[in-house]
């Protein structure tokens, strides 16, 4: 009996873990842009940390694995932002198909959907599953007085802008922060919108535009990626702000953003240089 009994569980174990679904299940229909063809293409797999609710973080690796300049690029880390996921996807599929000749071997690693609950919801969130806005959550220098301060004078309370109840609260937060310290990133990218421009934290000149966005500097704010990378780590961020997160820019225009990123990191990233810490 007790034999029959754990036979029968491991087949349902296994017919849950068959029907499960796949990246291309969760994101074909529900992300802009985006046919199973090129989401089956991107070859994603699961990373092994999982959101909040238990969604697996998915990652591609592109590029020599001995690449001496390692570039990360992080997509729909607000999970309304719809069209930053798509883009990254996009990127993807160039960055695997498109060989172009680099100074140094480059190792892309994406990380296309960082916020699968808030994406996943409907209609979509801002924040994740905890009601935490994820680029409020890294630990920059005096967090515990300056998010809350900022988050409760500067944005009156807003839930949408919830820094969290500590740093690194959450596990997509705690995700992003070990890759940086694992993968040592010589340049982050982080895809985002609805704001039609183009922000640069850190060391390096930054690029003056991509495509159709132009460099327009907002400032920093605490906890946010481009403060604990740039500022504080001292590794070059470009946050690209998508015009529309509901749509994507034509396929042209994604190609040309991937250009212009390919170029500037060419001649402005050193392989060799201050990686994160």
């Amino acid at each position: 009996m007790k034999r029959w009994w754990w036979a029968a569980l491991l087949a349902l174990a296994g017919s849950a873990q068959a029907t499960a679904p796949g990246p291309c299940e969760r994101f074909v229909g529900k992300l802009p842009n985006v046919t199973r063809p090129l989401c089956e293409a991107t070859k994603l797999a699961e990373s092994g940390a999982r959101s909040v609710q238990g969604q697996p973080l998915y990652m591609r690796d592109v590029g020599s694995a001995t690449g001496k300049l390692r570039v990360l690029v992080i997509g729909a880390m607000h999970g309304d932002e719809l069209s930053a996921a798509s883009v990254a996807l996009h990127w993807i599929r160039l960055a695997a198909d498109e060989q172009v000749d680099m100074p140094q071997p480059v190792h892309w690693r994406f990380l296309p959907v960082l916020n699968p609950d808030g994406m996943l919801m409907r209609p979509p969130k801002r924040t994740n599953a905890n009601g935490v806005d994820l680029n409020r959550n890294f630990p920059t220098p005096n967090w515990e007085k300056d998010a809350p301060v900022y988050w409760q004078q500067r944005t009156g309370k807003d839930p949408r802008r919830w820094p969290g109840p500590k740093p690194l609260s959450e596990p997509e937060t705690r995700f992003l922060h070990e890759q940086m310290q694992k993968f040592k990133p010589h340049l982050i990218v982080s895809i985002h919108a609805p704001y039609g421009v183009l922000d640069f934290d850190g060391p390096s000149v930054p690029p003056s535009r991509l495509g159709r966005l132009y460099l327009d500097q907002v400032g920093i704010f605490p906890g946010s990626l481009g403060n604990y990378g740039g500022v504080h780590k001292g590794v070059p961020v470009v946050t690209i702000e998508l015009s529309n997160a509901l749509r994507t820019p034509l396929d042209a225009e994604m190609r040309q953003m991937w250009i212009d990123l390919l170029r500037w990191t060419a001649t402005k990233i050193v392989g060799d240089g201050p990686a994160a810490r």
